[in-house]
C-alpha cells in the first residue's frame, strides 16, 4: 500500500521543477518558432531571463539558416524524435557554441534540447595538454642535469684547441662551441617547465592581470591592435599565482596580436562566470570548480587544421622563427593552477579560454563534493 502511495506521488509530480533541474538547455516551440518555456539552463545559454525569453521568436535567437529549423519541422512533420550532432551555433549572445540538437514533438509544441560539447571536450583535451605539460617538465629537469654540464667542458675544450689550432681549423672549434651555447641557451629555456612543485596561491583579481598585460600589449607588440573589454566587474578572485597568470595571459594575448591583420586587427579580452563546470585533480578534493572563465579572442587567420590538435605541445608552431614554447607554457601554468585552457579555431576568429577556480573564501557552498 506504501508503495502504490509513493508511485501515486511520483504520478503527480510537476514536470516544470524536473525541466528546470536538468543541465542542459530545454525549449519549447511552436510551430511557428515562438517559445513558450525555457529551463535555467536555457537561460544561461542564451543570456537573458525566462521572462525575455519567452514570446520571443526562436530566429530573433538562432541564426534564421540554422539546421536547427529543419530539425523542429521534420519533429512536427515526422510525429517523432530527430536529432542532429555537429550543430554550431554562433551569435554575439551566445558565442560560438557546438551542441547536439535533439528535437521531439509534444502536442503542438516541439521540446528542443542543445547539449553542449564543449566542456566534455575541454576536459579531453585538458589531459592531453597536462600530459603534455608532464612530458616537457620531466625533459627539462632531464637535459638540465644530464646535458648542461657535459656542454659545458664540450665548449672550454673547444676554446682550448682553438688557442693552437691553425686557422683553416679555428672555424671548425669555434663552430663547435658556439653550438654549445645554443644547446644551452635552449636547455635554459626548457628549465622554466621545471616541475618546482605547488605554487603559491592567493586571491587574484583577473581583471588587474587583463589590464596588465594589456598595457605591455600597447606598448609594443599590440601597438597595431584594437582592443575590446567584455568583462564581468562582479567576477570573483581567481585562486592563483599572479606573476604566472600574467604570464599565462600574456603569452595568449602576444600570439593574437601577432595573427590579426595590421589594418583592422582586433583582440576581446573578456571574463564571466560560468555555473556547473568541474573538473577532476590530484589531491584530497575530488573536484573543484571552475567558473571563472577568462577569454582572448583575435580575428586572425586561425590555427591551420593539422596543428590546432597539437596547439599544446612543446615545439608545435605555425610562426616563422617560433620555439613552440609559448602555449607548452601557458598549458603548465593552467594545469599547476588545476584549471581548464581550451582554445577554439577558424578563419577570421581564434578564441583561447582559460577555466579557472575562484578563491575558497569565495566559493559557493558546497563547492566540492
Amino acid at each position: 500500500m506504501g508503495r502504490t502511495a509513493d508511485f501515486a506521488g511520483i504520478a503527480a509530480l510537476d514536470p516544470g521543477p524536473v525541466l528546470n533541474a536538468l543541465p542542459d538547455p530545454v525549449l519549447a516551440v511552436t510551430a511557428e518558432h515562438e517559445l513558450l518555456f525555457v529551463n535555467p539552463a536555457a537561460e544561461q545559454f542564451f543570456g537573458a531571463g525566462a521572462g525575455h525569453l519567452r514570446g520571443l521568436g526562436l530566429k530573433a535567437l538562432i541564426p534564421a539558416d540554422s539546421p536547427i529549423f529543419a530539425l523542429i519541422r521534420q519533429a512536427f512533420a515526422d510525429g517523432a524524435s530527430v536529432s542532429e550532432h555537429g550543430v554550431v551555433i554562433e551569435t554575439p549572445r551566445t558565442g560560438l557554441r557546438d551542441v547536439t540538437a535533439r528535437a521531439a514533438p509534444l502536442a503542438d509544441l516541439v521540446v528542443l534540447s542543445l547539449t553542449e560539447h564543449s566542456i566534455a571536450s575541454r576536459i579531453d583535451r585538458q589531459l592531453v595538454h597536462r600530459g603534455a605539460a608532464r612530458s616537457l617538465s620531466a625533459m627539462a629537469a632531464m637535459l638540465a642535469h644530464e646535458v648542461k654540464n657535459p656542454l659545458s667542458g664540450i665548449r672550454g675544450a673547444a676554446q682550448l684547441l682553438e688557442q693552437n689550432a691553425p686557422a683553416e681549423d679555428r672555424q671548425l672549434t669555434r663552430l663547435i662551441y658556439e653550438e654549445a651555447d645554443r644547446i644551452c641557451a635552449l636547455v635554459d629555456r626548457m628549465e622554466m617547465f621545471a616541475d618546482g612543485g605547488p605554487i603559491e596561491r592567493g586571491p587574484v583579481n583577473i581583471h588587474e592581470v587583463l589590464d596588465r598585460v594589456r598595457l605591455l600589449a600597447e606598448s609594443g607588440f599590440g601597438r597595431h591592435v584594437r582592443f575590446v573589454e567584455r568583462y564581468d566587474p562582479s567576477l570573483p578572485p581567481v585562486d592563483g599565482h599572479r606573476d604566472q597568470l600574467i604570464q599565462a595571459v600574456l603569452n595568449l594575448v602576444k600570439n593574437a596580436c601577432e595573427a590579426v591583420p595590421v589594418a583592422g586587427g582586433e583582440v576581446t579580452l573578456s571574463t564571466r562566470y560560468e555555473h556547473g563546470v568541474r573538473f577532476a585533480v590530484a589531491g584530497p578534493r575530488a573536484r573543484t570548480r571552475l567558473p571563472l572563465v577568462i577569454g582572448i579572442e583575435d580575428n586572425g587567420g586561425g590555427i591551420p587544421d593539422d596543428i590546432r590538435p597539437h596547439s599544446f605541445e612543446p615545439f608545435v608552431t605555425s610562426k616563422p622563427g617560433g620555439g613552440g614554447l609559448g602555449l607548452a607554457m601557458v598549458a603548465k601554468i593552467v594545469g599547476d593552477h588545476g584549471g581548464v585552457v581550451d582554445l577554439e579555431s577558424r578563419p577570421g576568429r581564434t578564441v583561447a579560454r582559460l577555466l579557472l577556480p575562484m578563491t575558497a573564501a569565495t566559493a559557493d557552498p558546497g563547492g566540492e563534493d
